[in-house]
């Protein structure tokens, strides 16, 4: 058996010896995010067909046409009339339930109202509700949808004039000044709830 030498012995390809006591090799966090997020990071090319890494299907010429339709202006007119009608007759369902004077004769005022009288009332209340609620959202989706067409933008500014056109056509019914009552009324509603919501 030869005598060991006092230096380690190399591996079988020649490359440098590795002693027992040597550290490993330091792990360098700052090196690993360069290579992530940094600038040593690859720059992938983007698919167009490609949104977030997932892949986004063909729309067929049917999922267009729906999709046109339902972007139109008649679509959010009548949507909103249908809403505003819901939304309208449950309210004025509503308000008959908590008014005291439902279903009470002005003639009789003393003789106790049926259940059927209560009923009915409420019923004819709730579908004046619902028909203003639905032609106030109707004129109101239509004209901010047509301004939105027009301006090409879509911001807050298209609810302050469709709330000032649907508005001033409502009460220009009882006179001008009304009328101008009714589009700055409506406007200021219309911005305010732009702002709550957005």
């Amino acid at each position: 058996m030869a005598a060991s030498s006092g230096a380690p012995a190399a591996d079988a390809q020649g490359s440098s010896p590795i002693s027992a006591n040597d550290d490993p090799p330091h792990f360098q966090y700052s090196v690993l995010l360069d290579h992530l997020i940094g600038d040593k990071r690859p720059i992938k090319d983007l698919n167009p067909a490609v949104m977030a890494g997932l892949p986004v299907p063909y729309k067929t010429d049917e999922q267009k046409m729906i999709e046109r339709a339902m972007e139109s202006c008649t679509f959010k007119a009548a949507l909103a009339c249908v809403g505003g009608f819901v939304l309208g007759g449950a309210f004025g369902v509503f308000t008959a339930g908590i008014d005291t004077n439902v279903g009470f004769d002005p003639k009789d005022p003393m003789r106790t109202p049926t259940a059927r009288e209560v009923l009915k009332d409420m019923g004819q209340r709730g579908m004046s509700y619902a028909k203003n609620f639905a032609i106030v959202g109707a004129m109101f989706s239509c004209t901010e949808c047509v301004i939105e067409s027009y301006r090409g933008q879509s911001d807050w500014k298209n609810a302050v004039y469709s709330g000032c056109v649907t508005g001033g056509a409502i009460g220009f019914r009882a006179g001008l000044k009304a009328g101008m009552l009714g589009c700055g009324g409506f406007a200021a509603f219309s911005a305010a709830i732009e702002y709550y919501l957005r």
